[in-house]
């Protein structure tokens, strides 16, 4: 009972992970789409304008995450996933309802909050509600749902291309679908728990013991009490410590060398997920298998079944290798696999170029395609899970909120970058373009290699010591611990305890 709760509280909050997956990849159907270029104006679906469309968005995610820093420690982060969810459906019904590129902007913008908001808080509520041993994969539902998402938009846009090229619903239809699961979401969440940690931080330590009990599947009697109750006080001593040892400042991140360290890390693997180049075949796949000689009218299906690819691999990689290999391998295996790949990719593209009368060589056509592909399948076995796992959950809970929104801050703000540069070095200097991705990827190995350190299977209480934190959190309050103890022999009932679980 206790591991089905507990997959399927991340599995629902998982849904503004979906939301994220879909909003960022429907964009890429959309802009090919004629009734849409006809709408605002663009003079076809490689105008400046598109690359806009897209860095105002993720532009608005910079902010998004920047803010749920600050209201996932206020409010909550079960309440910060409910804001993100307001902001969505206002941000959609804008796009899906817009008639002037004005509006569209506007849209795009407010949508990007939420999405930032969401992609930040999801994996940090995740994170908090997971048992070690298999953290990896619970956060990792989160790179699922985006991936699922993708493949939404993916299949939403290509069944929308045959409305006709002057049918507003081609557009209008996947922008709009948008709003179910934030409407979704919204509501459900209010029946999940509140992450334990936070609600220890609110002096609510009755509500914190039943959802960790519940977590665990257990009662005040039955014989996983004492494994739940134990976890419970080593969040307790901890988290009582850091307010001792740590104010709630943005200065925590780099006040000492293991929090600098931290840091570094997670705000690294953030960026380093997006110098794997993944978005640039996210958001504008449609021009690369242009740039391979692969007809308009196929663009949108290859773009349908490459997005399926990553996901099927994703689910593997978290059920059955994550949590067992750890973080850092598999971080090493993508930045060095991507390396080869954009080489080849570029070697492809530069030796066997579309002919201006429309012919191209169909076996180079299929063989960059699969490299394409093989891009996806070597993300979801490396960055794209661990980049999230990783960023939260090495920092204490009293700057976990501050760490994963900064972390989260990076990689929007390298994605606004990519956007707004992709398709002007893909139209400009062409396969010469991919070779930042294999000077970037190089450098992500090295890096990785050198000062990145393995978590698996660790609590996230017990990173202190594994960053070297001079003072151990969970000895401040060693001598208070059989204190505790003692006052938790009288645990409430089980009645209170489902009556202190209820939100």
């Amino acid at each position: 009972m206790g591991l089905a709760y507990n997959i399927f509280t991340a599995v629902f909050a998982s849904i503004g992970a979906f939301l994220f997956g879909y909003d960022s990849g429907v964009i890429a159907s959309v802009l090919t789409f004629p009734s849409f270029t006809n709408q605002f104006g663009f003079h076809s679906s490689d105008d400046p304008r598109s690359s806009a469309v897209v860095a105002t968005f993720t532009g608005g995610c910079f902010f998004g995450a920047a803010a749920a820093g600050w209201s996932s420690d206020r409010l909550g982060r079960k309440r910060t996933i409910q804001i993100g969810c307001l902001w969505a459906l206002l941000g959609c019904a804008l796009q899906a309802g817009g008639s002037n590129i004005a509006t569209l902007m506007v849209g795009r913008i407010i949508a990007g909050f939420a999405i930032g908001i969401l992609s930040m808080v999801v994996p940090l509520y995740n994170t908090e509600i997971a048992p070690p041993k298999i953290r990896g994969f619970i956060v990792g539902l989160a790179q699922q749902m985006i991936g699922i998402g993708f493949i939404a938009a993916n299949w939403v846009g290509y069944g929308c291309q045959f409305f006709g090229p002057t049918d507003n619903r081609q557009w209008r239809i996947p922008l709009g679908l948008q709003l179910v699961p934030a409407f979704v979401l919204l509501v459900g969440i209010q029946f999940l728990p509140f992450s334990p940690r936070w609600l220890i931080e609110q002096d609510r330590d009755d509500e914190a013991r039943a959802v960790v009990y519940k977590l665990h599947g257990a009662n005040s009697h039955s014989e996983l009490a004492p494994a739940a109750e134990e976890e419970f006080l080593d969040m307790q001593s901890t988290i009582r410590a850091e307010f001792l040892t740590r104010s709630r400042s943005l200065s925590d991140l780099y006040s000492t060398a293991p929090n600098r360290r931290r840091l570094v890390v997670a705000c690294g693997v953030q960026i380093f997920g997006q110098f794997t180049g993944i978005n640039v075949i996210n958001y504008f796949g449609p021009q690369m298998y242009q740039a391979l000689g692969l007809e308009n009218n196929k663009l949108l299906l290859v773009q349908g079944i490459y997005g399926a690819v990553g996901p099927i691999t994703n689910l593997i990689f978290i059920i059955f290798i994550l949590d067992r290999i750890g973080r850092k391998k598999p971080l090493l295996f993508g930045a060095a696999s991507l390396t080869a790949l954009f080489a080849v990719l570029a070697a492809i593209v530069a030796s066997f170029p579309p002919s201006a009368e429309g012919s191209t060589n169909l076996a180079a056509q299929k063989a960059g395609i699969a490299v394409i592909f093989m891009m996806s399948i070597v993300f979801s076995l490396s960055f794209g899970p661990v980049s999230w796992v990783l960023a939260s959950e090495i920092f204490p809970t009293r700057s976990r909120g501050m760490g994963v929104s900064v972390a989260t801050c990076c990689n929007w703000l390298l994605n606004v970058l990519i956007s707004e540069v992709s398709p002007i070095g893909m139209g400009h200097v062409g396969w010469r373009y991919y070779i930042l991705f294999i000077a970037l990827n190089a450098f992500d190995f090295i890096f990785i290699l050198l000062f990145f350190p393995e978590t698996k299977g660790k609590t996230l209480e017990e990173m202190a010591v594994l960053f070297g934190d001079s003072v151990d959190a969970v000895d401040i309050l060693g001598a208070h611990k059989g204190h505790m103890q003692s006052q938790s022999q009288d645990k409430p009932s089980d009645e209170e305890f489902e009556e202190s679980a209820r939100v």
